[in-house]
């Protein structure tokens, strides 16, 4: 039987794109083999990796101006591929929101200098800061930011004014959630393993003019975008079985009605569970009302052994992966594309159950 499963990452995959890879493990399209065992350089994988691309710019109506890079390291790869790639004055502006935008930022300062313009680490990183005016050093390569922050379940709703400078924002948590205008961003990327597939794979969408040869010296070939941006994501042997699922997710996401139809989804479930938490005697939600995010909702008692206590029933009753980050502790639901309402419904059942029980 299939659990609730609200797992950050790797997280819940739509169940009929795994249906259809497990129909396909064996034999891929008649080729007698599965895609794990196929060369990367085969025809039957060259229409894989350039019908994912193809459905992915469809998606988000990415611009032709913009490169699609399908990258091994995950997101915390680009912390460095980042400013290795882009600190040409070595100078770099961050907005730290989260655990990831901090590290991220650390990272940066190996490089050149990362000058930290706007945090929130002040009160647990809970609410976004204003970004409309930022003491944005004018000689800086890029605006960085983490624009859903899956520990704490903030969200950029605007954009920062970057005063002109490019804005490179890891997007890992809401990645395909809404619909999104490309042309705001220089760089985006985002870990797969939450919204769009298995674990293991990057996609970054990069502005053409900022894939160049003069990088920092020393940058590894792997890490150069241009060595990847030149041979088409196949310098070397990809994440050839993640692509894949990636590209029976895009055509899901096609079937289900593009962006706008998934942004519509995801308000309505998370509307359920915020409403729930609004009204709760017992639940409280730990972020700013202004700055929830659609994906992950994090909340807590206020009582560490009620949190751990909600936490081990609800596993028993079917609802996975609820511990909220070590960090923060309490709970945390994460609630992607694929988590059917129905998932949600049922959780905040379990939740008016407990609260009645331990209220």
């Amino acid at each position: 039987m299939r659990v609730y499963n609200f797992s950050a990452g790797p997280a819940v995959l739509p169940e009929e794109v795994l249906k259809e890879a497990a129909d396909e493990m064996l034999d891929y399209n008649g080729t007698g083999m599965s895609v794990m065992e196929m060369s990367h350089r085969s025809k039957a994988y060259d229409d894989i990796i350039k019908t994912a691309e193809k459905d992915l710019r469809e998606i988000m109506n990415i611009p032709d101006n913009y490169k699609v890079l399908f990258l091994q390291g995950g997101a915390s790869q680009q912390f460095a591929a980042v400013p290795m790639n882009l600190m040409k004055n070595k100078k770099a502006a961050y907005i730290v929101t989260g655990q990831w935008a901090k590290k991220a930022f650390q990272e940066a300062k190996i490089y050149g200098e990362a000058v930290k313009v706007a945090s929130s680490e002040d009160k647990t990183f809970s609410y976004i800061p204003d970004c409309s005016d930022l003491d944005i050093p004018e000689d800086a390569d890029y605006v960085y930011i983490c624009e859903n922050n899956t520990i704490y379940g903030t969200k950029f709703k605007t954009l920062p004014n970057t005063k002109g400078k490019d804005l490179v924002a890891d997007v890992s948590s809401c990645f395909l959630s809404e619909p999104v205008d490309v042309t705001k961003y220089g760089v985006i990327y985002g870990g797969v393993q939450k919204n769009v597939g298995p674990a293991g794979l990057v996609i970054a969408i990069i502005r053409e003019d900022l894939i160049r040869d003069d990088v920092l010296p020393g940058t590894p070939t792997m890490l150069k975008w241009k060595t990847q941006a030149d041979n088409d994501s196949l310098y070397n042997t990809p994440n050839c079985y993640a692509i894949y699922i990636c590209g029976k997710v895009f055509k899901w996401i096609k079937k289900m009605g593009g962006l706008e139809a998934m942004k519509a989804h995801n308000e309505k479930k998370a509307k359920i569970l915020y409403d729930f938490l609004d009204s709760s005697k017992l639940f409280k939600g730990t972020v700013r009302p202004e700055d929830r995010s659609l994906m992950n909702v994090p909340f807590v008692t206020g009582n560490e052994e009620l949190d751990a206590k909600f936490v081990k029933e609800a596993k028993a009753a079917g609802f996975e992966n609820l511990k909220g980050h070590r960090t923060v502790g309490g709970m945390r639901a994460s609630i992607y594309n694929a988590m059917p309402i129905e998932g949600v419904e049922k959780l905040v059942e379990f939740m008016k159950k407990f609260e009645a029980e331990n209220g």
